[in-house]
């Protein structure tokens, strides 16, 4: 394939657009538009609204009004070519005279597919698969794992020190990290749907689970609390049953069963913060997708690890991952992990409860 610089400027861009509407999109997925005008510069860009508002290329393609003729949209998700709550995106590049569209994830459900076809039907010139992988990788990974195994995207966030605990052998750990991981923790919580703790640690840590910007006031915009507790242990003075955001309390006896259960409430991105204990039965189960450690230069020598018993005897069958990002958090470091093994199902197509499409 064939592309521009411009184009692939404007690609980045279209994930960083992606990337701005996490949170908001679920069941459909945050994608990213950009409309080049026939010199190459950019006139318009769009990210998907929630839903039932338009999708990202109809709003790149008002942004660009006129301009968008004889142009190319740049786009992280193949056009739809189906109406839902919204028309049919192939449609809407038809009727403002797009020339060209460059897209990164071709449409995987039989519901939403056909925009490409349309397109090209239409003399509309296509090219599919550009930077296909970042794409799948950002903004819309929540919605492909939704897509394709039926459940949430799982996102397991952790803080440690060097040793890895996660508390003190008195059990505090407040803080381990600095004040940029913290606020990070923020940013990461308000792109997910729900954020997941197990009763464990809603009892002994008592977290709020709020987004709160840096002067600590609570975002507009909330995700789903979510604390597993099949023993009723919660008392209702707990801070994370305040009215500040939603919240589940889960009796779910697994957590394919959890996952289920928040699938069907259209949860699309899961940020586990639960201890040791629940994150080893995700990992056991195979369903964490992405890692975020970060990681203080402390020591303790005692006290809680970072993850509880895996059921692993031997170093051959240790979890392994890949690293995917190392960022300076302050005094921090914030690792990004993929794992290299997984046991989720195949590749689907029948669609999911959504929108499709971009």
């Amino acid at each position: 394939m064939t592309v521009s610089d411009a184009e692939l400027r404007g690609m980045a861009r279209a994930r960083e657009l992606g990337t701005s509407a996490l949170g908001t999109t679920s069941p459909n997925p945050a994608v990213g538009a950009v409309v080049l005008a026939a010199d190459g510069t950019i006139v318009g860009e769009g990210a998907t609204n929630p839903p039932g508002g338009p999708h990202a290329e109809v709003v790149a393609l008002a942004q660009a009004g006129e301009r968008a003729r004889g142009g190319t949209a740049v786009v992280t998700l193949e056009p739809c070519a189906h109406t839902g709550r919204t028309g049919p995106c192939a449609d809407a590049l038809l009727a403002a005279g797009i020339a060209r569209v460059v897209v990164a994830v071709p449409e995987p459900t039989a519901l939403a597919g056909g925009g490409a076809e349309r397109l090209r039907a239409a003399g509309v010139h296509v090219v599919v698969g550009v930077e296909q992988e970042a794409a799948e990788r950002g903004a819309l990974a929540g919605w492909l794992t939704g897509v394709r195994e039926q459940r949430p995207h799982v996102i397991w966030k952790v803080a440690a020190t060097l040793d890895g605990r996660v508390a003190a052998a008195d059990g505090s750990s407040r803080w381990i990290t600095g004040p940029e991981a913290r606020a990070e923790v923020h940013r990461i919580r308000a792109g997910c749907d729900a954020v997941v703790v197990g009763s464990g640690t809603a009892l002994t840590d008592d977290p709020q689970l709020t987004v709160r910007d840096a002067d600590g006031r609570n975002a507009d915009r909330q995700p789903l609390r979510v604390v597993v507790d099949r023993s009723g242990r919660l008392p209702a003075t707990a801070r994370v049953l305040d009215d500040a955001a939603p919240t589940l309390v889960s009796r779910a006896e697994t957590p394919t069963a959890l996952l289920a259960e928040l699938f069907a409430r259209d949860v699309r991105r899961v940020l586990l913060e639960g201890g040791p204990t629940l994150a080893a039965a995700f990992l056991r189960d195979g369903l964490v997708d992405e890692v975020v450690v970060h990681l203080a230069p402390k020591l303790l020598g005692a006290g809680p690890s970072l993850v509880g018993d895996l059921g692993i005897t031997g170093i051959g069958s240790a979890l392994s991952f890949t690293v995917a990002g190392l960022t300076p958090l302050g005094g921090d470091v914030e690792i990004r992990l993929h794992p290299t093994r997984h046991t989720g199902g195949g590749t689907r197509t029948s669609g999911d409860a959504s929108d499709g499409g971009s």
